[in-house]
């Protein structure tokens, strides 16, 4: 009698075993991988893709550029005072055109107008100024464009989708919540598509932003240090 219990028990936890194992198996098979998910979203993820890289895409770009033009010796505003003040403008001009960054070409700008009225000289360095506004924000705006048009391009996704399922049940007279739920989840994929990149675009288009005004307050910063500087000499 005790054998036929415990093989009575063996066979219920051989049992139980199978059909966690059949359950886990299931779960698996009907689990979408991330492509999958993505593909069920149909033609409208085409563009909401290149979106996404295009957002990508400038924000590297950009980032790179902004950098590159940020960078600056520590000490590079003493040593254009140190050599302005010794009268070696040519010297201080040559420093800037080596250092290839925004702020060193706007003081550029300004050395090669010293002797000649400050309104003049303020006139040229902002002059530069602007230029390299606008060379730091060039396609910046593309940024703001996606993170406006990406989040409509989900939406439409889904609107398509919900007009086909509404189209399928004036055919098949089937509102069964299989039919309902099964197209709209879809095609809720292309909205959740769609907000992610918007959400990502706005989040660059601002880091960028951010970037390119501390930039160019510290252009206007070591510009008027340089304006002071060479007033002093001539006090």
């Amino acid at each position: 009698m005790i054998n036929t219990i415990f093989l009575q028990a063996f066979q219920v936890a051989a049992d139980t075993s199978k059909q966690a194992a059949d359950m886990s198996t299931s779960a698996t098979e009907n689990t979408l991988s991330l492509w999958d998910m993505l593909l069920k979203g149909g033609p409208i993820m085409i563009p909401i893709v290149i979106l996404s890289f295009i957002a990508v895409y400038v924000f590297i770009e950009r980032f790179l550029v902004i950098k590159a033009a940020s960078k600056i010796d520590a000490n590079f505003m003493n040593n254009i005072k140190d050599l302005i003040h010794n009268g070696n403008t040519e010297a201080a001009y040559t420093l800037c055109k080596n250092a290839e960054s925004s702020q060193a070409r706007v003081i550029a700008k300004g050395i090669s107008r010293m002797g000649r009225p400050y309104k003049e000289i303020e006139e040229a360095m902002e002059s530069a100024g602007k230029l390299e506004s606008n060379r730091l924000e060039k396609n910046v705006s593309i940024l703001s464009i996606v993170a406006g048009i990406a989040p409509m391009f989900g939406f439409i996704g889904t609107i398509l989708g919900v007009i086909k399922i509404f189209y399928t049940i004036s055919l098949t007279d089937d509102i069964s919540i299989k039919v309902i739920s099964g197209g709209l989840y879809e095609k809720m994929v292309t909205s959740a598509s769609g907000l992610v990149v918007g959400v990502l675009a706005f989040v660059f288009y601002h880091w960028i932003n951010i970037m390119i005004d501390r930039l160019l307050n510290n252009v206007e910063s070591n510009s008027v240090d340089f304006i002071e500087t060479i007033q002093g000499i001539k006090k």
